[in-house]
């Protein structure tokens, strides 16, 4: 035990504006180099669609009190100001995830380092790679930078017949042949088949002339990546560790070598400078972002008026909203049955499990604490394409022990 040594453990993150890929490993210093072997694959869905959309009925509902002069709000100073490095709160939600994450592995697992993907997306040279100097402007990495940004776009299918998993193709919407160019507007994910079957076709030749459109569709994901990338390092140095920022295009370029799949998690096992990957026994945990709940008390309908307040306590009974629960109900009831899910409290304490509603607080058995995180263990290597859940409505069954789907909730 005293000649015993910890292997150190690095931390590596592919951050992305939707999903955040992020990769435990072990270090193995051989001749040729470090190789990384993985100990632990996760995907971060982050949700800032949601924080944005929530966001936007808030200004909503306040414009509209306002301009009805329903009450009465005093005038603020219009020498307001943001402080240096504000992001708004969809990005910064992004950037909290992630360093919520980081601290938890930290306080887990020895770490000592962290390996971030530090990618930048050129918007104007995406749009318009010859707009002159193309081979200055471009680069070594341009293509992989591209090929980065499509992933994103199209999901990593392919738009024609969506399947997934496979060595996939630039093909453009209105080909080279017939006046096309290399714009990233142009540029569309491809499976071999489907492009070999396309020829010079255009899409809405080839029968998809809804392509085009999502093919043009604003790079709104690509300006929130870039948006964060400076402050999400910034929040990372906190955590007293030394940090290595690497290129998208490097990714790229690990992954084709060593024959890495595609997927965010197995993205971040490619990050930085490696000899070789070992991905692991192939399975990783989807980590879907809930929230905390919500700062008003005031529940309100569609058009903004009060219908209801939240409870002073959050607990009841034991039980908080957004708890995993299993409630076993005996037969003679109208909720008979074994359902499982996250839990909506009440004061009354008859709660509401997943999606069945009526269920008394005494049957309830505590499974995992609300924490804003929810837990679905898949396989690596595989897009999930299940719906977000809702928080408090997950999935509930009657007498049925396991689910039958080859995802389980942790």
């Amino acid at each position: 035990m005293q000649e015993s040594q910890v292997q150190p453990v690095v931390l590596k993150l592919d951050p992305g504006s939707k999903v955040t890929g992020m990769a435990l490993v072990r270090e193995e210093q051989t001749e040729a180099g470090p190789v990384h072997h993985a100990l632990h694959l996760a995907h971060l869905e982050h949700r800032g669609v949601q924080v944005h959309a929530a966001m936007g009925q808030r200004a909503r509902y306040r414009r509209r009190r306002r301009s009805a002069n329903l009450r009465y709000r005093s005038p603020r100073f219009l020498n307001r100001r943001r402080s240096k490095g504000w992001l708004p709160p969809s990005l910064r939600s992004r950037v909290g995830n992630v360093v919520n994450w980081a601290k938890r592995y930290q306080k887990w697992i020895p770490l000592t380092r962290i390996e971030i993907e530090q990618v930048k997306f050129d918007l104007h040279l995406l749009q318009n790679p010859e707009v002159s100097g193309v081979e200055y402007q471009r680069g070594d990495l341009f293509g992989w930078e591209v090929r980065s940004y499509l992933l994103e776009k199209f999901g990593r299918r392919c738009v024609y017949c969506g399947e997934a998993n496979l060595p996939f193709e630039l093909d453009h919407v209105q080909p080279r042949s017939r006046g096309g160019s290399d714009r990233v507007a142009n540029l569309v994910l491809s499976c071999h088949d489907c492009n070999s079957k396309k020829g010079n076709q255009t899409v809405a030749e080839f029968g998809h002339p809804e392509i085009e459109a999502v093919a043009k569709a604003p790079l709104r994901d690509a300006a929130a990546v870039n948006a964060t990338r400076f402050a999400l390092v910034e929040a990372l140095r906190s955590l007293g560790l030394s940090i290595g920022t690497w290129s998208g295009g490097r990714t790229r370029w690990n992954r084709d070598r060593f024959g890495i799949g595609k997927d965010h998690a197995l993205d971040a096992l490619c990050v930085g400078q490696i000899a070789g990957v070992d991905a692991g026994y192939g399975c990783m945990i989807r980590i879907i972002a809930q929230g905390r709940g919500r700062y008003g008390r005031t529940l309100v309908n569609a058009s903004g008026f009060p219908r209801g307040y939240l409870l002073r306590q959050k607990r009841v009974k034991g039980f908080a909203t957004g708890d995993l629960v299993r409630a076993e109900v005996p037969d003679h009831l109208k909720t008979r049955g074994i359902h499982r899910g996250r839990v909506a409290v009440r004061a009354t304490g008859s709660f509401r499990v997943g999606t069945v509603d009526g269920i008394n607080a005494k049957y309830c058995h505590l499974l995992q604490r609300a924490d804003g995180y929810s837990f679905v263990v898949v396989e690596a290597g595989t897009q999930n394409t299940a719906p977000r859940p809702r928080a408090g409505t997950p999935v509930s069954s009657p007498r049925r022990e396991e689910p039958e789907s080859p995802q389980a909730e942790i």
